[in-house]
């Protein structure tokens, strides 16, 4: 028996899926190059390192974006 099919309302989330999946994909790429650039880095516009990386980490699609909006600097190091 499948397993999955079992699992009550895995039909309703295999309707989502195609939408889904690509914005997981953003949030970890984002993530990822987020924390890339904040090691990378030792100054910021606003914040500290440990600020920047907890954001990135815990707070979804956004907490990158405003890592790249707010916190980044336009120097290169």
């Amino acid at each position: 028996m499948n397993i999955l099919a079992e699992i009550k309302g895995f039909e309703d989330i295999k309707e989502y899926l195609p939408l889904l999946i690509p914005i997981a994909v953003l949030q970890l790429g984002l993530m990822l190059a987020a924390l890339i650039s904040i090691l990378k880095h030792k100054k910021y516009k606003t914040g500290n390192r440990a600020l920047w990386v907890i954001l990135s980490l815990f707070v979804s699609i956004i907490g990158p974006i405003l890592y790249f909006v707010l916190g980044k600097t336009d120097e290169e190091e």
